[in-house]
């Protein structure tokens, strides 16, 4: 039974047996077509706090933590994509579901491209929130190596006391930072005896998820998506609106547009990585907007198989 402030804001907090994994999930209720929705590496499901309440009256969201993260367990391996795809197709078993659209923010749309392409007979719909459209750069750009990569990918600091991690997270999140956000990303860390606080996600597990990005990237992946797919990246602030990254992203989204063989490209304008944080109505709409108009064909029964 959820309690205090999972009341407020509007999600029981549950448990299921997947496998060997223990795994922590928020159901934010509803009658609606099931929406599961992945978080990020090194997040965990309440990074879906700002956003589910705005879906719940047309969707049920399922948000798990994934292995390794939140309060799931913390398996020594797994971090493969087949073995993460196999886990969230057990969780809609374990729950009773045969079919859901899936979210992946990030690292987790990284997750959900490979749920799409694994599982085509559970999944409906496939939305992905600035994540899973950055694995052609690799053979696009000679300095593109798999140092250069790790560096870049390396785990945050996380160092110093709960204080210290709350003001430097209030000072990359400035943009939208409140009490809300500063809840949510305490859920992904932990603090230790002496007040020293770690990230949830341990160093050699967030070791193993970059080598599966590296040696599997998202653009091996792209053309076996069968779903319906939006592609929902982050327009960048005007002052970074012409950085590398920036054209980089350009780039891969634009790539993983030509290659994902049904799909659209939404925008949210002038944002952050952390979407749902910064723009949760906009990110919201964008997405009920999609679903409205693909889940009712894609989940209504097949009249002309009973004619």
């Amino acid at each position: 039974m959820a309690s205090g402030i999972e009341e407020t804001i509007g999600y029981a907090e549950k448990w299921a047996e997947v496998g060997d994994l223990s795994v922590r999930y928020l159901d934010w209720g509803g009658d609606g077509p099931t929406v599961l929705a992945l978080h990020g590496l090194a997040s965990s499901a309440n990074w879906y706090d700002l956003v589910s309440p705005l879906l719940r009256k047309n969707y049920r969201i399922i948000a798990p933590d994934q292995r390794g993260h939140g309060r799931t367990t913390q398996a020594r391996s797994g971090y493969d994509w087949q073995t993460l795809s196999s886990d969230a197709v057990a969780l809609l078993d374990n729950l009773g579901i045969d079919r859901a659209a899936v979210l992946g923010h990030s690292w987790g749309g990284n997750v959900a491209i490979n749920l799409a392409a694994d599982a085509p007979d559970r999944i409906d719909a496939l939305v992905m929130i600035d994540g899973g459209t950055f694995g052609a750069r690799r053979a696009s750009s000679q300095d593109w190596t798999w140092e250069y990569f790790k560096d870049r990918a390396a785990p945050r600091d996380v160092s110093g006391t709960r204080e210290d991690f709350l003001k430097r997270m209030s000072r990359q999140l400035s943009i939208c930072w409140n009490e809300q956000v500063a809840r949510v990303v305490q859920t992904m860390v932990w603090e230790d005896e002496s007040g020293q606080m770690h990230d949830i996600l341990r160093p050699d597990n967030h070791a193993q998820v970059l080598r599966a990005m590296w040696d599997h990237p998202a653009s091996d992946t792209w053309p076996n998506i069968k779903c319906p797919t939006l592609i929902v990246p982050a327009g960048p602030l005007p002052e970074r609106a012409n950085s590398e990254f920036a054209v980089w992203k350009r780039e891969g989204v634009a790539a993983a547009s030509m290659a994902i063989p049904s799909n659209r490209v939404r925008w949210i304008p002038e944002t952050i990585h952390d979407i749902g944080y910064h723009k949760p109505r906009e990110l919201a709409q964008v997405i009920d907007e999609f679903l409205t108009e693909v889940l009712p064909r894609a989940q209504e029964p097949d009249a002309e198989a009973g004619a």
